[in-house]
Formats: structure tokens, C-alpha cells, sequence
């Protein structure tokens, strides 16, 4: 769907106007193309510790053009804040205020990228640490053009060069995060290796999504195809002529399934197998609304909710662990939504099921960590779709402007945060819930 608004304010009188009348002024957001540069622009990597020469000797090995001092008035693609060896809260005034000039030198689209430890330790070790926290989220809300601020969290014995710590990175900073604002990925392990392609890092992988027929599911079906997966696209019978169109799309195969049956899960072991020899990644995207204030919420409402979006997905999930086909670092991501950690009004039931998706990946994730796998959710906020685009004109326009990047997202946006927590790169993230929201400022 157009933002007529953000074009209108942006070109012309209407940016004239827009800018003398303190309009929101939402810009052009830097999205992943395959082929292009990584950042554009020099990157800067500011801290003092053996971390900060890790992280800016592996930025050079990528090719980038990486800056140890800033040079005064040079446009800046990217800031890395290695943050690493904090001990107390009076550490992070040197390597911040260090930085904090270089701010006026990001190019539109800049990156910001922190890069600390779990709180832990002595009290003054966990307090530095988790001032980390709000330092990057106050941030990421200053930043202005497009640019965004994101932090990666280490384990204690996590390196900063790990796989996943990289992989984390190449993902802050590039196009595949321009939705994500002000978000933190806690790196658990040292499992997971880099991609020997960095445009095809699903190469060899073959990946089931349900709900593929439109929308989201239809956008990450396209975006693991064109990531190097084999895609089982899979949805309800009566989305069948659409489903076929994205299965055909991408060279894929379509199967025509509910979720809610109980031999869901045998099935898409069965076809991925059968049709793909292996099944690697299972991407949980179908889902429904049923909206109604709690008070006029009846049974069938709030069943079929809770049933498409969680019920269906254990049930699958009992079936991939009990599989001897989903054993060779098997990835599964949940479609979660920001309804289920800041609630929505008249959205009780969705936003039960989806705070019960974040409960389930949490519980699971130890239970893939014994066969090298990961199970992560990715919680999207206001995205441009077809349900969007029925919400009230004025009640979109302000879901839309309430986050940091001031517009909705679109399906892609989603898609590319899956596609990454979907790869070999984010072996060590598990777990864990990744907003792809642009930092939205109501409830969390």
C-alpha cells in the first residue's frame, strides 16, 4: 500500500510546507538490493578494548572502508560503539562522548550499532552494562534521515567477532534492517559461521512458510528464495490459486494444508522430504484476527485465534522435534507481534496468542540447542498489507507515524529479518524476539 503522505511531504510544495509547519517528514528508508555495497559510506569503530580491533579488523576483511578516529566533516555510513569491556557506569562516558560528534557526519540511512555484554557481574559491572540499553533505545530515537541505532548483547564468554556477533552486524548494518530501531539481538553461543555468499546465504537450505499465499508469508517466501532456499509455500485450500502463484513464482512447491490439523506437522515433514530430500527451516507465519473488545468476545472468537496462531504451531513443533529429518541445525521462526508485548485494543485474543508465540520460542530454544538448531520470533508492528490498509484512514495515519522512522513497514522488511534468523550466521541466537517495528513509541 502507497504512504501518499510521506510521498506528498517529501517533493515539492508539500516539502516546503511540510517542514515550515513541523510535519512529520518521513524519509526514503536504505533497503537490501542484492549486489550492492553493504553501507555506503566509511564506517567509524570507537572503544578501546581488544573488541573494538576485532570488530574493525573484520570489517576490513569484508571490504569496507573502517575508521579507527573520525576525520572531521566526512560522511559517515556507519557507527560501531564496541562497548564490550564496561565495568562500571563511569565507563561509558569516554568511548560515548568519543563518538558523539560523529553523529552530525551520518549519511541519511546511517547505521548505529552498539556492541555490548549481558548485565551481570558486581552490581556496578551489571549497572554499565544495562545503561547500554537505554543509551542505545534514547538514541535510536535522535536519529534522523532513515538512520537507526541497534545494539548486539554478547554472552559472557561470547566473543565479539563470533559468527552470529557478525552475522549480527553485516545485518545491523545493512539495507536487510531498515524497519529495525532501536532493537537489541542477545548472542547467546559461539555457534552458527558466516555464509560463503553473503547474497545467498540460504543456498542449499529448503524452507517451509505457511500462511505463503499473500501478505507477509508471501513476501518471506519470495525473500528465501531469492536468499538461495528451495520453498514449500504452504496455506489454507481456499487460498490455492494464490498459493500457486507464489509457489510458481520462486520454483517452489505448494501445499494446500490447515495447520490446525493434528497430523499438520507429519505433513510438511512428509512433502518437504519427499519433494526436497531434507527439511532445514520452518518459518510459523499463518495467522488470524478476530478483534472485539473482551467484554463482547465470544468463544469462537477467541478459540480460532488462540488455535491458528499458537495452538497449531506446538503441534508442529512436536512433530519437528520428534523428526529424525529436523535434526541437522534445524531453524524455526515465529511471526509474533508487538499486539502481544505492548497489547492493542480489542485485540485480547491476538495479543494472548502472540505474547504465547514469544512463551513457546523461550521454551523451545533449548530443546533445538541439543541438534545445533535455533528458534527465534520476529514481532512486527504497523506494516503496510492489505489488513492495514482497511484500518480507518485517521487511525492509520497515526499507527503510521508512531515510531521513530515515522511510516509503517513493509512485508519485506519482515522478510528480511526472518531470511537472517533463518541462516547458518544466527546459529547462536536462540530465543529470542526481534521487533521489526521502526522503534514504535506506544507500550514498548
Amino acid at each position: 500500500m502507497t504512504d501518499t503522505y510521506a510521498r506528498l511531504v517529501n517533493h515539492g510544495l508539500g516539502r516546503d510546507l511540510a517542514r515550515k509547519l513541523g510535519l512529520p517528514q518521513p524519509a526514503d528508508l536504505r533497503r537490501y538490493r542484492p549486489g550492492q555495497p553493504l553501507i555506503d559510506g566509511p564506517v567509524l569503530v570507537r572503544g578501546s578494548g581488544p573488541g573494538a580491533d576485532r570488530i574493525a579488523a573484520a570489517l576490513l576483511s569484508w571490504g569496507l572502508d573502517v575508521r579507527r578516529h573520525a576525520v572531521p566533516k566526512e560522511r559517515l555510513g556507519g557507527i560501531v560503539l564496541v562497548l564490550d569491556a564496561l565495568e562500571a557506569p563511569g565507563d561509558l562516558e569516554q568511548p560515548v562522548l568519543a563518538a558523539a560528534p560523529s553523529l552530525r557526519d551520518l549519511a541519511p540511512g546511517g547505521r548505529v550499532v552498539t556492541v555490548s555484554r549481558v548485565p551481570g557481574g558486581t552490581p556496578a559491572t551489571a549497572a554499565a552494562r544495562q545503561g547500554v540499553d537505554g543509551l542505545l533505545r534514547s538514541l535510536a530515537k535522535e536519529l534522523r534521515a532513515g538512520a537507526t541505532g541497534n545494539g548486539i548483547v554478547l554472552a559472557e564468554d561470547v566473543s565479539p567477532t563470533a559468527p552470529s556477533a557478525l552475522g549480527a552486524l553485516r545485518f545491523f548494518l545493512s539495507g536487510r534492517s531498515a524497519f529495525v530501531d532501536g532493537q537489541f539481538i542477545r548472542v547467546s553461543s559461539a555457534e552458527g559461521r558466516l555464509p560463503d555468499d553473503a547474497d545467498a546465504p540460504l543456498a542449499g537450505k529448503v524452507a517451509v512458510v505457511t500462511g505463503a499465499a499473500r501478505g507477509i508469508g508471501a513476501a518471506i517466501a519470495r525473500t528465501l528464495h531469492r536468499d538461495g532456499a528451495t520453498v514449500v509455500a504452504v496455506d489454507v485450500p481456499a487460498a490455492g490459486d494464490h498459493l500457486a502463484e507464489v509457489a510458481n513464482g520462486i520454483h517452489g512447491t505448494a501445499l494446500q494444508l490447515d495447520i490446525t490439523r493434528d497430523d499438520a506437522g507429519q505433513r510438511i515433514i512428509d512433502h518437504a522430504v519427499h519433494r526436497h530430500g531434507r527439511l532445514d527451516v520452518v518459518v510459523h507465519n499463518a495467522g488470524i484476527t478476530r478483534d472485539k473488545l473482551l467484554v463482547n468476545m465470544d468463544q469462537s472468537r477467541w478459540g480460532s485465534v488462540i488455535n491458528v496462531n499458537i495452538a497449531a504451531q506446538l503441534r508442529i513443533n512436536e512433530a519437528l522435534l520428534a523428526s529424525e529429518h529436523f535434526r541437522s541445525e534445524p531453524r524455526i521462526v515465529s511471526v509474533a507481534s508487538t499486539s502481544g508485548i505492548a497489547g492493542n485494543r480489542g485485540q485480547t485474543n491476538y495479543a494472548a496468542s502472540k505474547g504465547g508465540v514469544m512463551g513457546m520460542v523461550r521454551a523451545t530454544a533449548p530443546l533445538l540447542a541439543q541438534h545445533g538448531g535455533s528458534i527465534n520470533a520476529v514481532a512486527p508492528g504497523f506494516i503496510e498489507t492489505e489488513m492495514t490498509a482497511r484500518i480507518p484512514f485517521a487511525t492509520r495515519e497515526i499507527a503510521r507515524r508512531l515510531n521513530s522512522l515515522q511510516q509503517g513497514g513493509l512485508p519485506g522488511d519482515v522478510a528480511e529479518a526472518i531470511s537472517f534468523l533463518a541462516g547458518d550466521s544466527a546459529g547462536g541466537i536462540s530465543g529470542e524476539v526481534l521487533r521489526v517495528c521502526g522503534q514504535n513509541l506506544v507500550g514498548a
